[in-house]
């Protein structure tokens, strides 16, 4: 009798559910113009900069091709990450209508106002995970703070459980209303940056 020889793989897990990436238009736009500056303007500027450094000696003792191919795999590796985000976005938008019932309490995209433990109001804008701005007070959906808000209403008495305390916390006010994100902005030395032109001193007058 023949016997057939082989190895059996094991059948590879089947594919996790997606995690949803729930991001505000501001935030999305945000991560779009960094995906398009580093693809379009800091790849090429920093392709060029590996070229000529290729050409001057030693690549292995040339700092100038060290720091440029190490400098383009970070960029390669953002933008794969953004383009994973992006294509993984779920907007919210918070301008737009909702139910009377959805309207009046905590969801994604709420700004909310809350008194703590010591009556101390605080206001904060339930966002996503790539738009979290503690110095505009834009936290994270899934966040310790924004996990305890969510589903109350004005009037409701909720209980936040972080790492470092359980305090009782008092909603007094839900709203929707457009949440604005910091711009993306050029990282100050960018390798696309323009370089500036040197001040020519004006001439003596004669």
């Amino acid at each position: 009798m023949a016997f057939r020889s082989g190895t059996r793989h094991p059948k590879p897990d089947a594919p996790g559910p997606r995690v949803k990436n729930y991001i505000t238009p501001d935030g999305l736009q945000r991560l779009k113009d960094e995906h398009r500056f580093l693809l379009n303007r800091e790849r090429p500027a920093v392709t060029k900069v590996v070229t000529w450094a290729a050409g001057n000696g030693d690549r292995s003792e040339n700092a100038d091709y060290q720091y440029a191919k190490r400098r383009l795999r970070q960029i390669d590796g953002r933008i794969r990450f953004l383009t994973k985000r992006i294509d993984a976005a779920e907007v919210v938008n918070p301008e737009a209508p909702r139910p009377a019932g959805a309207a009046s309490r905590v969801f994604f995209g709420a700004t909310v106002r809350y008194a703590d433990a010591e009556n101390v109001e605080h206001t904060v804008a339930i966002v996503g995970v790539d738009e979290v701005d503690l110095d505009r007070r834009h936290i994270s959906w899934m966040s310790p703070l924004a996990r305890a808000l969510m589903k109350s209403a004005p009037g409701d008495h909720v209980v936040l459980r972080a790492p470092r305390k359980v305090e009782r916390l008092e909603i007094l006010d839900v709203r929707y209303e457009r949440i604005h994100g910091s711009p993306f902005t050029e990282p100050p030395g960018a390798e696309s940056a323009p370089v500036a032109s040197p001040e020519i001193p004006p001439r003596p007058a004669r």
